[in-house]
């Protein structure tokens, strides 16, 4: 009777230490593997690393922008969320210094759309890849590099 009970539970002593090892091993694995790719991750803009190896980083900008557009029959009110996506640490950090001119260069190029424009998926994602083109253009004149990798929105109403 007793035989039984101790082998089983033997064995489940047995496949819990295995299963403790193989989670230990798992984590000790992992935090490796972290710490190498910290220790080699390369935080200059100007380093030779290819801009997709370094991190991304997202900026949130602080307030939607709100604005009216025209349309054939009628007015609208939009609301746009906006996210900025950068490459590396430094980029991060120009990016942060020169947010009012981005905020301002992002509301010239929203308001000069149309209603029509904006009711099509397509129109939304031109709108975005315009917002990107200027912002990367009035970048480079402020510090001789685009910074900004995409412009998302991650919201849109329109009324």
């Amino acid at each position: 009777m007793f035989g039984g009970k101790r082998k089983k539970i033997t064995i489940i002593s047995i496949v819990s230490i295995m299963v403790v090892a193989m989670i230990a091993g798992a984590v000790w694995l992992y935090s490796s593997v972290s710490i190498a790719s910290q220790t080699t991750a390369e935080p200059s803009v100007a380093s030779t690393t290819a801009p997709l190896e370094m991190s991304a980083y997202y900026i949130v900008l602080p307030e939607p922008f709100i604005f009216n557009v025209m349309g054939k029959e009628h007015d609208r009110l939009v609301q746009i969320k906006v996210q900025l996506m950068v490459r590396g640490e430094a980029n991060e950090t120009l990016a942060n210094k020169h947010i009012p001119l981005i905020e301002s260069r992002l509301l010239q190029t929203f308001s000069a759309t149309t209603v029509e424009q904006l009711r099509q998926p397509l129109g939304r994602e031109q709108l975005r890849q315009q917002a990107l083109t200027a912002i990367q253009a009035t970048m480079n004149k402020m510090t001789d590099m685009p910074v900004i990798e995409r412009v998302l929105f991650t919201g849109f109403v329109m009324q």
